[in-house]
Parts: C-alpha cells; structure tokens; sequence
C-alpha cells in the first residue's frame, strides 16, 4: 500500500534515488563492493565524491573561489563552526525559528552577537522585513526555511556584508545565487539525502582571519585541503547525495524543480483557504514552499485528533504538526510528487463533508 510521506525530516527520497542507491548497496557499478564497504581513499569512492561535487557546482551555478565539502555532526555542527572560523568580534543574526535561535546561542559563545530582526512576537510565523545590516558585523546569518513554523526566505538577500545561510530544508529547491553568500549549509535530510551528511558550500577568502585557534576538525581549511577526506565520510548518504542530484538533473534543473515546487504548495495553500475546517499559521508573504503548516479552525479545534487518524487510515504519514507548536504541518520537499499533495487535499475535501 502506498504511503504518502510528509514527513519534516528525515524525509522523502524520489523512488529511483531509493532503487539506485539499493543497487549500489549490494554491488557498486559492478565492482563486487557494496559502497558501505569500500574505502574512502579508493578510486571508486573518489569517482562518487568527485561528480556529486561537479553536480553541486553544475546544479548551484557556484562561482570560482567556492569549495564544496561534506561534513559530520549535521547543521547543529555548523552553528559553532560558523563562528569559530568567522567571528571576530560581533556578528548578525535573523531571528525566524528554534533553529535560527540554536544557531545564535552558538555564536554568542564566541563574541557579539546582534539580532537584528525577530519574528519571536508573534510566533514566528512571519519573515522580519525592515531591518539593518550593521556593516561592522562579520557576517550575517539567515535560516532560509523554517520547518516548524512553515515560512521562508524565497530571495537572495543583498548583503553589505559577508551572508551565512542555513539552507538545510530548501537547498536545491530554486536556483540560487551563490555569489552573494559566503557560506551556505545544510544537513542533506530534506532534500538532498539521508540524515548523516552535512553539506557546506564556503567562500575560500573567508577563512584564516580570526586570530583565535581552531580545532584541526572544526577549521573549514582543514577539510578543503583534504577534500573532505580528512577522516572517513559518511560514504552511503554522500552517494545517496549524489543520486539525488543526478534525478534532479535529468528531471530539468532548478529552475524546473521551483515550478515544480510552486505548483505543489499552490494547491494546498488554496485548499487551506477554501476549506472551512482549516487555517494556515504563516503570514502570506512568508509562507514555505517546503513546509505547509495549518490548524483546525477554532471552531472545530476539538476534531484534530480525528483528522489525523483521518490522514492515517488513508496511508498518510507526518502531518502531524512540530510539538512545540501543535496542529499539522505537510512537508512537500523536492521528492513529494504532486499526486500526494491532492490525495491530502482529497482527504481534507472528504473530511470537510463529513463534518463541516
């Protein structure tokens, strides 16, 4: 029985990337090695690495000047890493979810920090407008979508100053101009790949201008000059990496891929506005193309637990909203195809008849 997956994270993979990758568990490319046992220093895993960073740079357009690695310890790592190889003295921050509020715990531990806008007022259900960039900062760091409260920064901002961005839910899911950011990272468990692998995309003429020590492991240059081999890789999710990133290139690219992702989130955002029974919680402008979050309209508040048994018995797994924040959130990341989105929006029509 089919199930429909909208699960936040670890989430959905596109079925071939799942086939190819069980291939390649049992023999890769025909060598009589699974992937999970072949060395990281052998040429058949150099051959992996090698083209799923070709296909980064092919897919993202990077610039000259950009190194891509794949790291450990997933985008919660980043948040200290981050400023441990940038802050000097004080840097910016967003503040648009827990995620963003993590990363600037980390930060404070290594010098100032100014949090230059907050959506915290109001829940975090909207993306700040309106605020400065101090250009004395070292950097500015956004999180670019917010999973549990379901909204997004869906331009490439323009910044006096260093960008950072925590793209760890919506990378690959538009083109994105990599020449304005000096840092772009993300765990690969929305849409790019299994939990297990972090991917950082850095600015090389960032580094080196802190005056404070390192740790070997924690030093972006570390993993630059050992291209990412410094100690063994998660070697299965960076293949599943790389299948990914090939389906997303014979499916058209990003450009293909945004399209895509519109015309998913479009239907149910409209089904969450004509639906009497539903509400949305993110503020128009900022509503996520990866994470639709709604509640029962409050006058229907005590039918929730019923529509996620509802959503259950017709094989729907992971609407159920964060626990911080209740209610049900569908995740449509890359992979979730169109067809899981009306059968949510089937369910939703049915369970409106049935008791509104």
């Amino acid at each position: 029985m089919k199930k429909h997956n909208f699960s936040a994270g670890p989430s959905i993979l596109a079925p071939e990337v799942i086939d190819n990758t069980a291939k390649a568990v049992k023999d890769l490319n025909g060598i009589g090695l699974s992937i999970m046992e072949i060395s990281h220093r052998g040429k058949d895993f150099q051959a992996v690495i090698d083209e799923t960073v070709a296909l980064f740079k092919e897919l993202l357009n990077i610039p000259q000047g950009y190194h891509v690695l794949f790291l450990g310890g997933g985008a919660s790592m980043q948040f200290c890493m981050v400023p441990y190889n940038l802050l000097a003295l004080k840097a910016a921050y967003l503040e648009t979810g827990s995620w963003a509020k993590k990363a600037i715990k980390e930060a404070k531990l290594f010098g100032s920090v100014d949090v230059v806008g907050s959506s915290a007022d109001n829940n975090f259900n909207y993306i700040p407008r309106g605020y400065m960039i101090p250009e004395d900062a070292d950097y500015f760091h956004i999180t670019t979508n917010n999973t549990i409260f379901g909204t997004q920064i869906k331009e490439d901002i323009d910044s006096p100053i260093p960008l950072v961005a925590d793209m760890s839910s919506d990378i690959f899911s538009r083109p994105v101009d990599v020449s304005k950011y000096g840092i772009i990272y993300g765990g690969a468990q929305k849409n790019l790949g299994p939990a297990g692998v972090t991917f950082v995309i850095v600015r090389e003429d960032l580094l080196g201008k802190v005056s404070r020590q390192i740790p070997t492991m924690l030093d972006y240059r570390t993993h630059i000059e050992q291209g990412s081999m410094f100690n063994p890789p998660p070697c299965l999710p960076i293949y599943v990496c790389l299948e990914t990133l090939r389906w997303i290139k014979n499916l058209g690219g990003l450009e293909k891929m945004q399209q895509r992702n519109e015309e998913k989130a479009q239907i149910l955002y409209d089904e969450i506005e004509r639906n009497n029974l539903f509400e949305g919680t993110a503020e128009e402008l900022s509503r996520s193309l990866m994470n639709v979050c709604f509640v029962m309209n409050p006058d229907y508040k005590d039918l929730e637990k019923d529509f996620l048994e509802f959503a259950t018995e017709r094989n729907m797994i992971g609407v159920k909203g964060h626990r911080s924040v209740g209610g049900f959130r569908a995740s449509i990341y890359n992979a979730m195809p169109i067809d899981s989105v009306k059968a949510l929006v089937d369910a939703m029509q049915e369970f409106e008849k049935k008791h509104a």
